[in-house]
């Protein structure tokens, strides 16, 4: 069995609740070419967005399961309290929907929105006890009650990090909103190219530093698109913290997360000297297969040159890992980041 970690599904626009819409949070045109939140128009550039297509595709390439992510466009940063509530709750209730609808398909994870903190914690609650959910979907920072943009591993939002050790939850850290942290023109897709992949690292950085997976042994945190750049600036954090400890008091060493156990990223890096670089890292039994469909910056079989699983089928085929390493990023590490008592 083959299972993705890292996929995401569009609601049909029917799916939307009308104040999604009516308040310009999120919508999809009825005619299902394009996402929409405000100004902002994304085209749909694959039909497996949603969910006939999506179980069409998934039996095209060979996929068994897949664990559903929450929509980056619904983390909700910004939003005032009973907007934030509306719409984690919507995004819950339909990931829920399709992982009951479709048990052996799906697994999906749930969202919820750091600053209101006391909501975001009934929401765990709710999403454990209701619908048995075995994944919390964070964002990499968040806008706190100053507007400042905070990392996710902030002090203030401990409780969240204690309740998901509490119920064993595994957890997956995925950036978005990078245009409205960098004050930077738009151009060559640089906020999803660049950005995001510094968002990964400044979150890992401090998770690191702060000890979160040695705090919090019993929750199991993955990093989105393999924590490309984080792993890749690992030497130049190491020369900091040896170069100016009196910036790093109190602070873990930046090689201590390396060892951990509860520490997993996915595959999505597209290029196998990378792949490499991380399996040598923190080795093969951390890495998860993930697709990151159907969006274009995934592994999709509509790019040219591109399907998914092609980075693990590059790492295979350059000697980087086995037959059998692969066949364990494609389930047993899965499974392992998933469920603690696999």
């Amino acid at each position: 069995m083959r299972i993705n970690a890292h996929g995401h599904l569009l609601p049909y626009p029917s799916q939307i609740p009308a104040f999604m819409r009516e308040r310009a949070i999120f919508w999809v045109e009825d005619d299902l070419s394009c996402m929409c939140q405000g100004t902002w128009r994304r085209p749909v550039t694959d039909p497996s967005f949603f969910l006939d297509k999506k179980l069409e595709w998934m039996d095209a390439n060979h996929i068994d399961r897949e664990v559903l992510l929450n929509l980056s466009q619904l983390y909700c940063n910004g939003y005032n309290r009973q907007d934030a509530c509306d719409v984690v709750r919507f995004q819950n209730d339909y990931n829920a929907g399709i992982a009951h609808e479709h048990p052996d398909k799906f697994i999906s994870g749930f969202v919820v929105q750091p600053l209101f903190l006391d909501d975001a914690l009934m929401e765990i609650e709710r999403c454990v006890k209701e619908y048995n959910m075995p994944l919390l979907c964070l964002p990499t920072h968040y806008l706190d009650a100053d507007g400042n943009w905070t990392v996710i591993f902030d002090p203030a939002v401990s409780p969240l990090f204690e309740l998901a050790n509490d119920y064993r939850l595994a957890v997956e850290i995925h950036p978005y909103n990078a245009e409205e942290m960098i004050g930077l023109n738009d151009k060559y897709w640089r906020f999803h190219l660049i950005w995001m992949c510094a968002q990964t690292a400044d979150a890992w950085h401090f998770y690191s530093l702060e000890n979160i997976g040695l705090k919090y042994s019993q929750m199991r945190t993955c990093f989105a698109h393999g924590n490309q750049f984080g792993f890749a600036g690992h030497g130049r954090r190491k020369q900091g913290f040896a170069g100016r400890p009196d910036l790093f008091r109190g602070a873990a060493s930046p090689d201590a997360s390396l060892a951990e156990a509860n520490y997993f990223v996915d595959s999505i890096v597209h290029d196998p000297l990378t792949f490499e670089m991380i399996v040598k890292r923190i080795g093969t039994g951390h890495i998860l297969a993930g697709v990151d469909d159907p969006y274009p910056l995934g592994e999709m079989d509509t790019v040219p040159g591109s399907y998914p699983g092609k980075v693990i089928d590059d790492a295979l085929a350059a000697g980087v890992i086995t037959e059998s390493e692969k066949e364990h990023m494609w389930h047993d590490n899965v499974l392992k980041w998933l469920y603690p008592d696999i």
